[in-house]
């Protein structure tokens, strides 16, 4: 089995290899190619892996690839949410969730995003990184949506973000159960490198997540309700309904507004952008 997944793994990559041209990677042509695609040496270049390494790779060669690795490679190879997940599973790893920048946000999917303002709306995956938003969702909450990658996660600026935490009033009965519910989507993906570092930096940086991860709460996602004081607004309300996307443990969050109040606060955010 696990040589038929090898031998699987090497004719997937130099498929995939062969459909990417040099144009689509901003590289120079060159003299003419005997084969179609890139070569070897450039996807190893481009996803910062050594040649020979790759090229044992491609040959179906007993090695072991990092989660990491597979990343770069997925990134090189322009791979979509369903070949992520087969080039883990043909390198011996679970299929987790995506990256954020590992996620093909569709047109589609970004114009229903738009289509929802002035309702805030946002794609988040299980693991709460925001991988794609609407024009309400960013004036309200600028930090999320302005974060650097790795940083552009829902759990971690409320654990992190002192700006953000003073803004959910309702905070003290909020995270506990926002962190049971990544409990429950994290008991999925314990073995998976990605997950295990986001917990353990976000454990060093904030001692407010250490603690509540510590009492080891696990709930299911669902609707709840979020009470938010903005610096510029005031108050506002919301309930949030969650929508599963197509792509893997990946959602759609809509933040609807409860009273008029904050309907006309955040028309006023859009209108002062």
């Amino acid at each position: 089995m696990a040589e038929a997944k090898r031998t699987d793994l090497a004719a997937f990559l130099r498929t995939r290899r062969e459909r990417i041209t040099p144009e689509m990677v901003d590289l120079a042509p060159g003299p003419r190619r005997r084969t179609p695609g890139l070569r070897r040496e450039e996807v190893a270049q481009l996803a910062g892996v050594g040649v020979t390494w790759y090229t044992w790779l491609e040959q179906g060669r007993p090695i072991n690839a990092s989660t990491q690795v597979l990343d770069a490679i997925a990134r090189t190879l322009r791979l979509d949410n369903a070949e992520w997940q087969h080039l883990y599973r043909l390198a011996g790893h679970n299929a987790g969730v995506p990256a954020g920048d590992a996620v093909r946000v569709t047109p589609q999917i970004q114009e229903i995003l738009d289509q929802l303002d002035p309702m805030p709306a946002c794609l988040s995956n299980s693991r709460c990184d925001v991988l794609a938003w609407n024009s309400a969702y960013a004036v309200l909450v600028p930090e999320v949506v302005q974060a650097p990658e790795g940083e552009r996660n829902t759990l971690w600026q409320n654990c992190v973000s002192t700006k953000l935490s003073a803004m959910l009033v309702n905070r003290e009965q909020e995270l506990p159960g926002v962190i049971a519910v990544f409990r429950g989507a994290y008991s999925r993906h314990a073995d998976d490198p990605c997950w295990q570092g986001f917990v353990t930096r976000l454990s060093a940086a904030s001692p407010e997540f250490a603690r509540l991860w510590a009492r080891q709460d696990v709930a299911e996602p669902g609707p709840r309700e979020k009470l938010m004081k903005h610096e510029r607004v005031g108050e506002m309300r919301f309930t949030t309904t969650i929508l599963h996307s197509p792509a893997p443990e990946t959602r759609m969050v809509i933040y609807s507004p409860m009273d008029d109040g904050t309907r006309a606060a955040i028309d006023r955010l859009l209108t002062e952008t």
